[in-house]
């Protein structure tokens, strides 16, 4: 699991969420808001509290306060009973529930501990306050503030930082600013590591305490510190050397009161547990060998040996046959051999240690070693221990950690037959969701590959044993069984799993299941989404509101008045601070021109106008690109949208060479301005704006490497390479077919085309949105065709078709009438998704642009539509 997910995933077993905690666990309770003369609000998982009429400066030094799970209500309420007594502006978390979320093992680093953070109104005030609750709460435990100096022995921190929203483009990037003394804005450093801005004097009270910081000794330690393989919120893993012996080791650390899992244990306790575990292991193979724990400062270390190898899933992604166009039966029977062999050893490992009187139970692909002769080793033995009715690991990776009904050693059997799957259709994150789809992967992974009798019935009878439910619990509170989905049980298969499907019933199948997921009570969001909902809001156009009611309106499957009611209501509640078209203005102005409201469309575009000056992101999603071509398509006629063209075509002049990371593609890379550039050239008939779309799809291309197949794909880090719309080769083709409309055949995008095209032809994809998944694929695909660009891509469209059944999900709400709606998984395929990016929206667009043969799958890939003298756009301040 992406770390930055599992804090989402706590809430709701259905959909991402914010963790809430019950009545009983909140804090509120013993933080009453005082009677007169102050209000409250609440701001996300934090609650606000503020003397009315209170004013801040923008910037200054800021308190936070940690605790741990048990003494939270003591330190909060000591803490709360000072502020309010000098009245003073702070905030703190809701509830018990959610501050074990923020200390949870893969809670951002930088965010992790706090409970309280304290806004004094100058630097006196700063200094009294810290001195006087060092003196009420000085000593109390609670996890260390990363980001943040620790004052005295804690639970007090102190950073100077913003204490008002003041965004910022950085290298790209929106973040949160504060401000120089000239008043330029710099980027908030908000790292897992305390830095104070270079123009800021420490205030000379605190030097004691910077010097304890720096003067932290680690002694007589052994080790000498390579790099860091992984951090969590528990503490890194770092690649070492004995300072004496030379020899190569892995450092885990441990920190205190930090790394919470689901029994609340703590990093520092499951690191003890570890090294038990793997003393009692020494000499198995393909176990590491242990050679000390020790403690460094207030954190402990686990010194062990460093066993070769990549993780498993790098080495599927290596060599997994289906992402491939065209895999060959040859390639086909290899793999399959290869990965046998692999879990045959695997499983020969987890034997021996069941031997030992051991259970792993953790087994999962980042567990799993794999060398390049295919020699196997497992790590990460912090959650072994002895069988027994009794021990249940509560953390564990989505789709290989068993059920409630699996004790002792079949906790490790489960997740072994889970991997045999995996490593033949690696979708095991999916079955918690989709449990009844299981019968239907096992028969397509018997049929595709060569694999010995029995293979998949022995998997089905170790998954699908037993039919006690799960302790899971949906929105209203209810238990949620394996055979359940949505709020009932659901049948095991939806209309698109018939041989020929139905396609008008399927569409208004995931129509109704969007609608039908709906909270218009919620002031926060409509319909659930990505993660991106809580740092952006629930209003754009990717992740938000707009976009699935523009999804919904084009395919004449639902307008609610209700729907758009939010919506606007939103937009009065919490204005949308970027401006870009995915993720802010532009894109929920598009949108709400559309339904006709052109004041409210107006006013988000003047929003938007005032960061353009400051936007620095060329991108689609919250570019200059998205912004312009909104201008343009609400009818500027290239004017205001030229402007931005023209600053694009300047930054691309300087533009830095690719990076390590990928960017190319639709959305974050240069394909975007290309679109814009040759949508302003249908505008205005200016030729240079061709030549400025082909030099923009150049420095796309040149993030581009040969895959393993042949296709050229945008590279992302050394060894993966990426297919897709929104970063990936899908993006800069379908920006290239937009341009080859207007140009002749020999420009290098063009050239380009049938390899990109190539990349979007695999017969599998793990993910199916829009656009990074099966969806973005399939309509590039549905737009080589309608273009001429690729006349033998029915056959692959047909093939994307068919296997969106594989991420086809039944969702109904309880005791509802009527057949069950259709919905998709989203990122990481952990949550159900409804949003255009990630979601059932973007499939809905997706389908419907291949079978109905149109170019709307995203709005800009329409042609610009003919505006009269009505056009929605009002005149710009210049």
């Amino acid at each position: 699991m992406e770390h930055r997910y599992e804090e989402f995933c706590l809430a709701d077993p259905l959909f991402f969420d914010e963790q809430r905690g019950s009545a009983a666990e909140r804090f509120a309770r013993f933080t009453p808001l005082p009677e007169e003369g102050w209000a409250e609000r609440q701001h996300g998982t934090w609650r606000v509290l503020h003397p009315l009429g209170a004013s801040l400066p923008y910037q200054g030094w800021k308190i936070h306060v940690s605790a741990t799970l048990d003494n939270a209500e003591q330190v909060l309420t000591t803490v709360y009973e000072c502020l309010v007594e000098r009245a003073v502006t702070f905030k703190h978390l809701t509830d018990l529930a959610v501050l074990l979320a923020r200390n949870s093992k893969y809670a951002p680093r930088e965010a992790s501990g706090k409970l309280v953070t304290i806004y004094p109104r100058d630097d006196r005030e700063f200094e009294t306050l810290v001195t006087e609750l060092d003196q009420r709460i000085g000593g109390q435990a609670g996890p260390y503030i990363l980001s943040d100096l620790r004052y005295g022995d804690g639970p007090l921190y102190v950073r100077y930082g913003g204490f008002t929203e003041r965004w910022i483009d950085s290298g790209g990037t929106r973040v949160l600013g504060i401000a120089r003394e000239d008043g330029t804005l710099v980027p908030d450093h908000r790292g897992p590591v305390f830095a104070l801005p270079d123009w800021v004097e420490l205030p000379e009270f605190l030097a004691p305490h910077l010097a304890a910081r720096s003067a932290k000794s680690t002694g007589d330690f052994a080790y000498h510190v390579n790099r860091p393989l992984h951090f969590s919120n528990g503490g890194g893993v770092y690649l070492a050397e004995h300072a004496r012996e030379g020899n190569q080791v892995v450092l885990k650390e441990a920190r205190p009161h930090a790394g919470l899992d689901g029994d609340k244990v703590d990093a520092v306790a499951r690191l003890r547990r570890e090294h038990r575990a793997l003393t009692s292991l020494t000499d198995v193979p393909g176990v590491p060998a242990v050679y000390e724990l020790t403690p460094v400062w207030e954190h402990l270390f686990l010194a062990m040996e460093h066993r070769p190898g990549v993780p498993l899933h790098s080495w599927l992604g290596a060599n997994y046959p289906l992402t491939n166009y065209r895999a060959s039966d040859s390639d086909v029977a290899a793999y399959t051999r290869r990965a046998l062999g692999i879990a045959d050893r695997i499983g020969e490992t987890v034997s021996e240690i069941h031997l030992r009187g051991l259970v792993f139970n953790d087994l999962h692909p980042a567990n799993v070693l794999v060398t390049d002769d295919d020699s196997v080793s497992l790590i990460d033995f912090e959650l072994a221990g002895p069988p027994g009715p009794a021990r249940r690991p509560t953390l564990g990776a989505p789709g290989f950690r068993a059920p409630a009904d699996r004790t002792g050693f079949e906790v490790d059997d489960y997740a072994l037959a889970a991997l045999r799957l995996w490593l033949f259709l690696p979708l095991s994150a999916l079955f918690e969701l989709a449990p009844a789809k299981l019968p239907e992967w096992v028969r397509f992974v018997e049929d595709r590959f060569p694999l010995p009798n029995g293979y998949g019935e022995s998997i089905l009878a170790t998954l699908r044993r037993g039919t006690r439910e799960k302790d899971d619990r949906d929105r209203e509170g209810r238990a949620v069984g394996r055979g359940t989905i949505g709020h009932r049980t659901t049948a095991p298969v939806t209309v698109l799993d018939d041989p020929e499907p139905d396609w008008n019933l399927v569409r208004k199948s995931i129509a109704q299941a969007i609608l039908t997921s709906a909270t218009p009570e919620r002031p926060d969001r409509l319909f659930p989404g990505d993660i991106e909902q809580f740092r952006l809001g629930g209003l754009g156009f990717g992740h938000g509101a707009a976009g699935v009611l523009h999804a919904l309106a084009v395919e004449g499957l639902g307008r609610s008045p209700e729907h758009d009611r939010w919506l606007r209501d939103a937009i009065d509640r919490n204005r949308p601070l970027a401006p870009g078209f995915l993720d802010g203005a532009a894109g929920i102005a598009y949108v709400l021109h559309g339904f006709g409201d052109h004041d409210t469309a107006n006013a988000l575009l003047a929003d938007a106008r005032r960061s353009i000056a400051k936007t620095r992101d060329h991108g689609l999603a919250n570019g200059l690109a998205g912004i312009g071509l909104t201008l343009l398509y609400l009818g500027d006629g290239g004017g205001e949208s030229g402007e931005l063209g023209e600053r694009l075509v300047a930054e691309l002049e300087s533009a830095a060479p690719p990076g390590r990371k990928a960017k190319a593609g639709l959305v974050e890379g240069w394909s975007g301005p290309a679109l814009l550039f040759t949508r302003l050239f249908e505008a205005t008939g200016d030729g240079e704006w061709l030549v400025h779309a082909e030099r923009a799809l150049s420095r796309d291309l040149a993030e581009c490497v040969p895959a393993r197949d042949g296709s050229m794909q945008v590279r992302d880090g050394v060894k993966r390479t990426l297919p897709f719309l929104g970063t990936g080769s899908a993006g800069i083709a379908m920006a290239a077919m937009e341009l080859a409309k207007h140009t002749s055949d020999d420009g290098t995008s063009v050239r380009q085309l049938p390899l990109l095209l190539r990349a979007c032809r695999a017969e599998a994809a793990l993910q199916c949105g829009l656009l990074a998944g099966r969806g973005g694929l399939l309509a590039t695909l549905a737009a080589a065709r309608r273009y001429g660009h690729d006349p033998t891509a029915e056959d692959a469209i047909a093939s994307h078709l068919a296997r969106l059944a594989w991420h086809a999900i039944p969702f109904a709400l309880p005791d509802g009438d009527g057949d069950d709606g259709i919905a998709f998984p989203g990122n990481k395929l952990l949550r159900l998704s409804m949003d255009v990016a990630t979601g059932s929206a973007g499939v809905l667009l997706s389908i419907s642009t291949a079978l109905d043969d149109h170019s709307g799958v995203l709005p800009f890939l329409a042609p610009v539509p003919t505006v009269g003298d009505d056009s929605v756009i009002a005149s710009s301040p210049h």
